[in-house]
C-alpha cells in the first residue's frame, strides 16, 4: 500500500494545489468522505464545504462551493466551481455566494426549492464553520 497519493485541485480560475497527500476529506453532495491511497474508484459531486488535504507537512483546507472529485487507487482529483484556500475567504466572499445561491433559489421552480434551500444553508454552515460570516 502505498503512503501518499496525487492530489490535484483545480478551478476555472486556476490550480489551485497539485502535491503528494496522505488522505483528503471531502465535503460530497452524498456525506463527507475521506480519500486515501489505493482507494476504490469513485466519483462523486461536492457540497460546499471545507475540503482538507493532509499532507507529510500538516494540513491544508479550502473552501470549495460544488463540483466533482474524481477518486482513485493513484490519487484524486477536484474539479471545483469555485475554490480559495480557506484562509483567503473574506466576508464579502461569503456574501456574494449567498447572494448568488439567493438569487438561484428566487428564479428555482417547485422542482428546485428544496436543492436551493439547501445551498443556502451549506453555504451558511461553511461561514459558521470556518468563522467567515457573510458581510
Amino acid at each position: 500500500m502505498a503512503d501518499t497519493m496525487q492530489f490535484d485541485l483545480v478551478s476555472p480560475e486556476r490550480r489551485l494545489a497539485s502535491l503528494e497527500a496522505t488522505a483528503v476529506r471531502i465535503p460530497g453532495t452524498e456525506g463527507d468522505m475521506t480519500a486515501m491511497p489505493d482507494h476504490a474508484p469513485t466519483i462523486t459531486t461536492l457540497r460546499p464545504g471545507v475540503l482538507t488535504v493532509e499532507t507529510a507537512g500538516g494540513a491544508e483546507e479550502y473552501v470549495v462551493t460544488g463540483g466533482f472529485a474524481e477518486i482513485g487507487s493513484e490519487g484524486t482529483t477536484v474539479l471545483a466551481e469555485a475554490a480559495m484556500p480557506k484562509g483567503e475567504v473574506t466576508a464579502d466572499y461569503m456574501g456574494s455566494l449567498l447572494a448568488e445561491a439567493r438569487d438561484a433559489a428566487e428564479r428555482a421552480g417547485p422542482d428546485g426549492a428544496d436543492a436551493a434551500a439547501k445551498r443556502i444553508a451549506d453555504i451558511e454552515a461553511v461561514g459558521d464553520l470556518i468563522g467567515v460570516r457573510a458581510s
